[in-house]
């Protein structure tokens, strides 16, 4: 037990690995054994990680940590570790992939072993993402989860399916390539600094780089982050990444791949690069604010729901990005948790499009209509979807949008101002999209279909799609009406991130003490 205790965060990691090649070793023939060894695998996974997060113990430093040499010559080692801006991402991604992989049990029909593998890879990609200590790690794992997303949209993805994936492939790999260098150019720092070499996150915190060497490195790794978010106007490659990504690969994409992102603003840009995090807040914050709009209007507009639901992304992410940046307390800590409502919502909303497309062969919200009558369970459930997308109190995307708004509010009150603008435009076109589906008369596309029609009944959601949806409505529920517990795991390490700001902000000749109040002035203790 005492070495499964120390090393249950790398046991999390790869476990998914070890599951995938459990599954290569079958026959693509053995379909229901493939599908329940990727089940079972990812379900194991999310137990042992909901023993790390009953086991975490509040506070900012990181837990579970395991450290490894790996190439000793270069400083480089296997690193991992987790604290409470982690905790929660690696959470939403061992809850989001057994669902997933439970959706695609329809979904997928075609070449199922392949897609299986691919997901749990991803899940390892995924993990190690947000749990490695060592920046080289980091990195491989960043570019490691490009692999098995490109061929899950290429391969299983729509008519343009390789157009979007490659784009996918180019927009990130083009950050990723300059963060490269910034990670080059860190080693290097770290090495005239320290006296000798190291890729130790822990350690590169404690450099001390110019004002301009933070100005390049800051860029390099924003960028990367801000296509992955994505932040406008870096975002172009993501509605066409959903709209042609299969149902499952839509959900990865939107609950967790985006919030690596937001994870790399929060763990790399902003410790290591405080000084011109400052200087480039004002800009980034716009950038957020316009995202939120544009993306809202864009939204409001698509005939096409997948692609609606795309939009949305982007103008809740912006929310997201606007919460980091005002960099209070509140915001940061709002922003987190919205990383996570994001996930449940957004990505029960692509489960549910996926849901009635397998139905009716049709994404056009002008072919629907009446749904309601014809299916009342799957619209109760969507209805609940939207209402905890759009913010309403007691689901779980009011406690993020309330958290960042006010926490906003203290550092960049105009930005926070526009920002209820995208809350309100977010309330028309989900519930716009609710009452052109749902309501009214059937569509000429569904008028053969119902009780009353010629054809057969359309069927309502089935025992294995109450199993996907049910854990997804349980979250929401629990997050919005009792945040505390996940809360409490965060807030001493968005303390000591937000604190590392607001001394990098303060004027010369202030000390510790002096920022302490400082950040209680403005909100941020």
């Amino acid at each position: 037990m005492d070495w499964l205790a120390q090393h249950l965060l790398t046991l999390i990691i790869f476990l998914p690995t070890v599951g995938a090649g459990v599954i290569l070793l079958l026959r693509e023939a053995q379909r229901g054994l493939i599908r329940r060894v990727a089940l079972g695998t990812s379900l194991v996974t999310f137990v042992l990680s909901y023993f790390i997060f009953k086991g975490f113990e509040a506070g900012d430093a990181f837990q579970y940590v395991e450290q490894v040499p790996w190439i000793p010559n270069f400083g480089i080692s296997y690193q991992v570790g987790i604290d409470g801006i982690s905790l929660l991402l690696v959470m939403l991604t061992t809850f989001i992939t057994p669902i997933t992989i439970l959706s695609a049990f329809n979904a997928v029909r075609q070449r199922v072993k392949g897609f299986m593998v691919a997901l749990l890879v991803m899940e390892t990609a995924m993990l190690g993402v947000f749990a490695a200590l060592d920046i080289f790690l980091f990195y491989i794992f960043w570019e490691a989860m490009l692999i098995p997303m490109y061929f899950i949209i290429g391969v299983w993805g729509g008519e343009n399916r390789l157009y979007a994936s490659i784009k996918f492939v180019l927009f990130t790999m083009l950050g990723s390539l300059l963060m490269l260098v910034a990670i080059f150019a860190l080693y290097s720092q770290g090495n005239a600094q320290l006296e000798y070499y190291t890729t130790s996150y822990l350690e590169l915190t404690t450099l001390k780089l110019s004002p301009m060497t933070q100005t390049w490195m800051f860029l390099a790794f924003a960028l990367s982050f801000a296509i992955k978010v994505p932040l406008f106007p870096f975002h172009t490659w993501l509605p066409d990444a959903h709209v042609e990504a299969p149902t499952p690969g839509s959900v990865i994409l939107a609950a967790i791949l985006l919030k690596m992102g937001g994870y790399g603003f929060l763990r790399y840009c902003l410790p290591l690069f405080p000084e011109a995090a400052v200087r480039f807040t004002p800009l980034i914050v716009v950038l957020a604010v316009v995202g939120i709009i544009y993306g809202a209007l864009m939204a409001m507009v698509q005939p096409d729901m997948k692609k609606l639901v795309a939009y949305s992304s982007v103008s809740h992410l912006g929310f997201v990005v606007l919460g980091i940046f005002a960099l209070s307390l509140q915001s940061v800590s709002g922003g987190i948790i919205q990383m996570v409502n994001h996930g449940l919502s957004t990505g029960a909303l692509f489960l549910l499009v996926g849901m009635i497309y397998e139905r009716t062969h049709t994404r056009q919200i002008a072919d629907y209509g009446g749904l309601a009558g014809l299916m009342p369970r799957y619209a109760a459930v969507f209805l609940i979807v939207t209402l905890a997308s759009i913010g309403l109190p007691g689901l779980n995307g009011f406690v993020g949008e309330f958290l960042i708004i006010v926490g906003s509010f203290n550092t960049q009150p105009v930005a926070a101002i526009v920002a209820v603008v995208g809350v309100i435009l977010s309330a028309i076109y989900l519930l716009w999209l609710v009452h052109r589906v749902f309501f009214g008369q059937p569509a000429v596309a569904l008028s053969g279909i119902g009780e009353t029609g010629k054809g057969p009944k359309l069927p309502d959601l089935t025992s294995r799609e109450w199993a996907v949806m049910l854990p997804v409505l349980g979250m929401v529920i629990i997050l919005g009406v009792y945040p505390q517990p996940f809360l409490k795991r965060i807030e001493p390490s968005v303390t000591t991130l937000v604190n590392t700001y607001w001394q990098a902000t303060a004027p010369a000749g202030i000390d510790q003490a002096d920022v302490e109040i400082i950040d209680e002035n403005k909100g941020n203790k």
